[in-house]
């Protein structure tokens, strides 16, 4: 026997369960399934992030990422207060640490203009009434909107969201192959159990790529794993009153260590960006695949090779971050006694699924999807995803499934 529903979603990550979310508001009357091969829903990138809600400053404004990390922003915001979920409007200060970085702090600015999102230019004595530890050496970037959420209460509200309006959530599902397209409807296995749909919609996240290469898109393209840890302070620590970053560098996807204020008040700092040498490579051999391993050092050995995409500096930086000493090192650079706070404790490992395309072995620095009629493909839900998920579904449920204006969901 074959299960029917008119979508079928693969993933019940933050960008899974919101599309699903989206769809009962557009399409209320459908059957919609969404699988999951983990035992609960979110169980990685979703949940092993920052929580912050970025506001958008660090892309181009012609890009998708910058729309929907603005519009996110305000979209999240809102449903938090709506649900009465946790939110801490603390906003964010961008720091110098030499000179030459003023120059790319006024192209934040610019930027930043350019989307729409409200900023305020401090110098050091400015920035340390905002945060009296801050470090700066001339000037820094304020960004009000900037704000704290608990992503796994995120996701908790979602499911029972999803539940009530009649969602079928399966988990302990792994997709593992597609089987037949009948009759407008496509058909996949699932663990043991066969399901069919009229649109599957893949959300896989760092499965993404392969799902997709079985229904021939994307194919040009694979997902390249990169782990990032955060190192926490003591429990009785002050943190920061804002979030403190650095002046990233714009030719790559990464922000560089920062310090953190968590939604419970505490202070991390990182992440790390080390290259994960297979897709679920969170510690020790949990996870091992050989032909994982095989396909990430191809691309990773390559890129050191040619310094593509600034890989050897790169990986020289990331490798010290191994270090507690380092990592702390670099966050005496945005914020006094960093040393004191205790930073003792690593937190749970997160892997980001960074998309490569392998004809130019670049980093795929925007948002990719691919499709027809019969399944849709999210390749690349590129950081900041957690911030942009609400406007991409939005974006995906009428630019690309081609359905009308959301309504209320209604439970059923």
């Amino acid at each position: 026997m074959v299960n029917h529903s008119d979508y079928l979603i693969i993933g019940a990550g933050i960008v899974g369960l919101t599309l699903a979310r989206e769809l009962l508001q557009r399409d209320p009357g459908a059957q919609l399934t969404v699988i999951d091969k983990e035992p609960a829903a979110g169980r990685h990138a979703s949940t092993r992030n920052s929580g912050v809600l970025h506001s958008g400053i660090y892309y181009t404004a012609d890009s998708f990422k910058a729309r929907f990390t603005r519009d996110g922003n305000q979209a999240w915001q809102a449903y938090c207060e709506e649900r009465g979920l946790a939110l801490e409007r603390c906003g964010k200060l961008v720091v110098t640490r030499n000179e030459q970085e003023e120059e790319s702090l006024q192209v934040l600015e610019q930027r930043a203009a350019a989307n729409g999102v409200t900023v305020e230019r401090l110098n050091a004595q400015q920035a340390r009434a905002l945060e009296p530890r801050a470090r700066t050496c001339d000037q820094a970037l304020f960004i009000p909107s900037t704000a704290t959420i608990d992503p796994q209460e995120l996701i908790n509200t979602l499911e029972e969201e999803l539940r009530a309006a009649g969602t079928r959530l399966l988990y302990g599902h792994p997709y593992r192959q597609r089987l037949t397209r009948q009759s407008g409807a496509q058909t996949i296995e699932a663990g043991t159990t066969r399901l069919s749909a009229g649109k599957i919609i893949n959300c896989a996240g760092l499965y993404a790529d392969r799902i997709a290469h079985d229904f021939g898109f994307g194919m040009p393209y694979s997902v390249l794993p990169f782990k990032g840890l955060y190192l926490y302070a003591s429990a009785n620590a002050p943190a920061p009153r804002a979030h403190i970053y650095p002046v990233p560098d714009l030719a790559t996807p990464f922000l560089g260590v920062h310090v953190t204020r968590t939604i419970d008040g505490r202070a991390k700092i990182g992440p790390t960006a080390t290259p994960a040498l297979w897709r679920e490579h969170y510690g020790g051999l949990r996870g091992f695949r050989f032909d994982e391993l095989r396909e990430v050092l191809g691309h990773e050995l390559y890129m050191l090779a040619t310094n593509r995409n600034q890989s050897r500096t790169l990986a020289r930086q990331e490798l010290k971050k191994r270090r507690r000493e380092e990592m702390i090192s670099a966050a005496a650079q945005l914020i006094d006694d960093a040393a004191s706070l205790g930073f003792h404790h690593w937190g749970a490992p997160g892997i980001r699924a960074q998309l490569i395309d392998r004809r130019s072995r670049s980093l795929v620095m925007d948002f990719v999807v691919e499709g027809d009629a019969h399944s849709l493909h999210i390749l690349n839900a590129v950081s900041p995803a957690l911030t942009c998920a609400l406007p991409f579904a939005r974006y995906l449920a009428t630019e690309h499934l081609g359905l009308s204006e959301p309504r209320p969901i209604e439970a059923r």
